[in-house]
């Protein structure tokens, strides 16, 4: 799948830059999420990069049949109504596996959004592992994957990560972080 893929970027003249990260597991974040075409440049970019992560949509897109298939390209439904719940989860997924890692939207919806939510940085914490920011610019048609860090004051590392999300532009421009 690997060749399909980076033959359709090439195709359609998106490039993908970075290295898949050395950590046995990571939290992935993903911005902006403008579009449901960001769930297929993933989809591509996670083969490219030859990354086994999982991802969290919001559960009303689980439904019969369409969660067949999003389980089978590594769904995790999730509750948006309860977000401390949903950080502990996560966090027990990362202390019940060796190897884990699990991408996510930090807007937590497509809308425009002025901020982030924090729940990643709150996992990557508890966890105790790195973050690793993921861009879908679509006007470059580039996807990028930065080194990974670890999260340190919220405050000071969201300043950082909406810095370098404020550059990118979703396939919806008036959507994304900018």
């Amino acid at each position: 799948m690997r060749a399909v893929f980076r033959f359709l970027f090439w195709l359609l003249g998106w490039e993908a830059i970075g290295t898949k990260p050395t950590d046995k597991k990571f939290i992935i974040v993903v911005a902006p999420h403008t579009s449901f075409w960001d769930f297929f440049v993933g989809v591509a970019a996670r083969s490219i990069f030859r990354l086994d992560t999982k991802y969290l949509g919001k559960k009303e897109l689980f439904w019969f049949p369409l969660s067949v298939f999003l389980r089978l390209l590594g769904g995790y439904p999730v509750d948006r109504t309860n977000a401390a719940g949903l950080v502990e989860s996560v966090v027990d997924l990362f202390d019940s596996k060796e190897a884990f890692s699990i991408a996510l939207a930090p807007e937590g919806t497509r809308k425009k959004v002025n901020k982030l939510k924090t729940g990643f940085w709150r996992i990557a914490k508890s966890a105790n592992i790195p973050i690793v920011l993921v861009s879908f610019d679509f006007k470059r048609r580039r996807v990028e994957m930065l080194e990974p860090f670890m999260p340190t004051d919220m405050e000071t590392d969201m300043e950082r990560i909406m810095a370098y999300y404020k550059g990118i532009t979703g396939k919806r421009p008036w959507q994304d972080l900018r």
